[in-house]
């Protein structure tokens, strides 16, 4: 791992002194250093003192209404702080048996504690500015009172992300990081955590978790959402939003709390087809254009529409023998799959005639013009890229500007897959049309200008789960599996379930939960989301027509063919080599499959009195005979939930299963909602109900769309696994098991978390120093993947 990308543990950091600055002098960056230079319990002692002091001093300047604001922030800042810091000594002792080994101290819970500490590190830096500047005729009282109400209101909500996080503790097996209770009691889970009011995070406080380095574009980002919004209120999307349209509410960039306020109301109200609106943002023409400005200057990049037939692969344990490999079919039938070929080089095959005769117009052609030096012989290695978005938005020119750093840091051509959107088309296509195009690109790879000696599946965020997934299916099939995979921030886990990291939600201005859940939703292929009046007569003639699209692919989802029993029938298909199916009518969809089974969906009533109390009451045995983790008993053969085991290993099994008894007794003397202690009330969000659907088809237990729930047998089977995390995501459990999971197995796998930065920073690599150092140590996993192996070693005759 290179300098600087090691994860600094909180717990690590309680006896070690300060790193030296290096001549930042940014408030913010004082404040983050502080967070590695104090024990919690010195950073506590030393607020309370402060706090204290400053509430006497405000206390005794008369009967002003300010003044008594201001000791009254003081004696907040005081009590939640003194409430904090026992509830994070608590998570700090037993953070480390969560861990995938020593060298790669990350999960959930230090997370929360990081990021506690940096809350009240920020509050202790600006308490000790007010006990310095408080007498002074500059000191500007307004402007401080406002920060330190903000952040007063970070801390609260925080501390009551620690209690929750302390219940999962309580609740879940010794080392499992994913709530494993009943469904019904994750539901209720969920639903009483997204009553958490969460403007306070996307005010002021906005970013203040990661690198100075990324609050501005956060700030940005922020203000056009808001600014988008309104434009989507009018019925303006998808008709003229223009890039300088989106930030020209000059009210949401002078006042923070109206900002956080409606970024609230978004998260919580507007549906996937906004997100799908707003995140392809970046493929507007000006937009794009500037990105790949200051993109490095590739060759070739070109579009490229893959005809929908079937062809012949051969198999891996007897090339003599091949497998069918069919066109998708899932939902609306065979149709083409696009993807981009990039390269820095001109080489071989790349302007062949056949190559070309596959080439989609979009505008521009990119293949450069200008007389060029002799072709560059073909390559020894080939990646295929699936790209993020939520499975719900964005294509390969979104995540262009990287990529064609890519080609041009590792010198190998580069396809990354277009497969069909969310919920337009929801599972299984967009899985069929990426292991379609990664099956076309090894047996084509001499027309992408590589000999395909080498194979690496790289994506990010939606795209890291395609990439499981599609190599899971290339196993199940018998062909070719890649050489190894490159997952940045993989989502590997998609049943709407909770979990240490996933409580960032709350306050991640690019992830909130309910965002997740409705991508998840449409992923699935759950219902459509009902619209209120108001928002249905926003939505104007195209938002009904993106409504009953997806509406009519649903009803041709319900009637469509099962495609797991075919792709999975091996037999079938080795015993029956070179020959290519007719056509068969539409394939049926896993849903249907899913929609047959017994139980209907979750109670949508509103919540209950179910707290996080009751959760802990629950009987083990319980917990430990919920439903099947996954469908694999009924569409994947002799695979059972047994086979899935989200333990820690022996070592520490009797250490984490003695911690979690004591905090489970300890928990149980706890009243009051969600076992917060007596007195304790976070803050409620005042946008009323949240839409968050809680996805309840069995298909979202599938282990190719959760791979974190596939059998040992199937997980056997993934070649060497790079992950690259973020310390600070939500989805970093999802790493964190994942990985411990094929490590359990003894397969290849290493798992790298850089701190300070969100989710995403790939299509933020261009950003700053740190998001550059991050991604490359995403292009370092691929150059491991694509490195030949060395020779064996002659052995004497």
């Amino acid at each position: 791992m290179a300098p600087g990308f090691c994860w600094h543990s909180p717990l690590s950091a309680l006896a070690q002194p300060a790193a030296q600055p290096g001549g930042a002098q940014k408030r913010s960056g004082r404040a983050s250093r502080l967070t590695h230079s104090m024990d919690l319990r010195t950073m506590t002692q030393s607020l309370v003192t402060l706090a204290e002091d400053n509430m006497a001093f405000f206390s005794s300047q008369g009967p002003g209404e300010t003044a008594r604001r201001l000791s009254g922030v003081f004696a907040g800042v005081r009590e939640q702080a003194l409430g904090l810091e026992p509830a994070l000594c608590r998570l700090l002792s037993v953070a480390h048996l969560f861990d995938l080994d020593a060298e790669t101290p990350a999960n959930g819970y230090r997370s929360l504690v990081h990021t506690a500490r940096c809350c009240l590190a920020h509050l202790l830096h600006k308490s000790r500015y007010v006990a310095s500047n408080r007498r002074s005729i500059f000191f500007r009282t307004s402007h401080n009172l406002a920060e330190l109400e903000a952040y007063l209101a970070a801390l609260t909500q925080l501390r009551a992300l620690a209690y929750y996080a302390q219940r999962l503790l309580a609740t879940n097996q010794p080392g499992g990081l994913f709530f494993e209770g009943d469904e019904g009691l994750i539901a209720e889970f969920l639903r009483e955590y997204i009553t958490l009011h969460k403007g306070c995070f996307y005010g002021r406080c906005l970013g203040f978790q990661f690198t100075p380095a990324i609050r501005p574009f956060l700030q940005t980002i922020s203000i056009g959402l808001v600014s988008f919004g309104e434009h989507y209120k009018r019925n303006e999307t998808g008709l003229g939003v223009t890039a300088s349209s989106l930030f020209t509410s000059g009210r949401f960039a002078i006042d923070p709390e109206l900002r956080g306020a409606e970024f609230e109301r978004i998260i919580q109200n507007l549906d996937v087809h906004f997100w799908k609106a707003f995140w392809n943002i970046t493929e507007i023409e000006v937009l794009s254009s500037l990105a790949n400005m200051t993109s490095a200057t590739v060759r070739v990049s070109r579009l490229l529409s893959l005809p929908p037939e079937a062809f012949e692969m051969p198999l891996t344990a007897d090339p003599k023998l091949t497998v069918t490999i069919s066109p998708p079919l899932a939902h609306s039938g065979p149709g083409p799959v696009l993807v981009r070929l990039i390269s820095y080089d001109l080489r071989e095959g790349q302007d062949s005639e056949l190559l070309s005769s596959l080439v989609k117009s979009e505008g521009p052609w990119s293949l450069e013009l200008r007389p060029r030096p002799q072709q560059a012989p073909r390559s020894q290695s080939l990646v295929v890229h699936i790209h993020g978005g939520g499975f719900v938005a964005q294509t390969s020119k979104s995540h262009e500007p990287y990529l064609k750093s890519w080609a041009q840091e590792l010198g190998v051509p580069i396809l990354s897959v277009d497969y069909s959107l969310a919920p337009e088309a929801p599972f299984p296509r967009a899985l069929e049309e990426c292991f379609y195009a990664y099956c076309w690109a090894v047996k084509h790879c001499a027309l992408l200008g590589s000999t395909g000696e080498r194979i690496c599946l790289a994506g990010d965020s939606a795209g890291g789960n395609l990439c499981f997934t599609v190599s899971l299916r290339a196993a199940a099939y018998g062909v070719r599996v890649p050489d190894g995979i490159m997952a940045a921030y993989p989502a590997t886990m998609l049943q709407s379930t909770a979990s240490p990291s996933r409580l960032l939600s709350l306050m991640d201005p690019l992830l909130p939960l309910s965002v997740l859940t409705k991508c998840v939703s449409a992923y699935a292929g759950g219902e459509t989301e009902e619209h209120s009046d108001s928002d249905q007569k926003a939505l104007g003639v195209m938002g009904l027509v993106r409504r009953d699209t997806a509406l009519l692919f649903r009803d041709l989802r319900v009637g469509a063919s099962s495609w797991l029993h075919s792709f999975l029938d091996l037999s079938g298909h080795k015993s029956h080599t070179n020959s290519v199916p007719t056509a068969e009518p539409m394939r049926r969809s896993v849903s249907e499959a899913a929609l047959a089974q017994p139980g209907g969906p979750l109670g949508t009533d509103s919540l209950k009195s179910l707290t996080l109390h009751n959760l802990s009451l629950k009987d083990s045995s319980e917990t430990s005979n919920s439903p099947e983790l996954s469908m694999s008993a009924e569409t994947l053969g002799p695979s059972t939930p047994s086979d899935v085991n989200f333990l820690v290993g022996p070592d520490h099994a009797p250490e984490a299963a003695k911690a979690q008894d004591e905090l489970s007794t300890k928990d149980r003397g706890c009243s009051a909602r969600a076992a917060f202690p007596e007195g304790f009330h976070p803050r409620r969000s005042s946008q009323g109900p949240a839409r968050m659907l809680l996805c309840d088809s069995p298909i979202v237990k599938n282990p190719f769309m959760s791979p974190l729930l596939a059998s040992d047998g199937m997980l056997q089977s993934l070649p060497p696994v790079h992950i690259v995390a973020c310390a600070l995501d939500p989805m970093l459990d999802d790493s964190v098991m994942f990985a411990r999971r094929l490590r359990g197995l003894g397969k290849p796998v290493t798992l790298r978390v850089v701190e300070d930065l969100p989710h995403g920073f790939l299509s933020l690599a261009a950003l700053c120093r740190e998001t550059r150092q991050a991604a490359a140590q995403c292009v370092e996993c691929i150059r491991l993947i694509l490195a030949q192996p060395a020779p064996p070693t002659a052995q004497p005759v």
